[in-house]
């Protein structure tokens, strides 16, 4: 069974903890993470409570990425300021 054609809801999940700073040269590192967990039929939720900045690649990785690939949770109201921001500009 494909884990991806599985309701988010309904699955169990991981989440992953992301701190600091979030830019392009991490998103590979975090990308083998949410795969990692796609493959384990985990979904992942990404908590972003402790990030305090990130990049152009960074925001447009996580505007396209949730409810796709991660949920997100913990969301700073900046990050989604600005994920709701590029998602109206798309």
């Amino acid at each position: 069974m494909n884990s991806r054609s599985r309701s988010p809801q309904v699955r169990p999940h991981v989440t992953i903890r992301v701190s600091g700073k979030l830019f392009d040269g991490h998103l590979s590192y975090l990308e083998q993470l949410v795969q990692s967990a796609a493959e384990c039929q985990l979904w992942p939720l990404l908590s972003l409570s402790q990030l305090d900045e990130l990049d152009r690649a960074a925001l447009l990785y996580l505007s396209n990425g949730e409810n796709r690939e991660f949920g997100i949770i913990s969301c700073p109201r900046f990050v989604r300021d600005w994920i709701d921001h590029e998602r109206a500009a798309a």
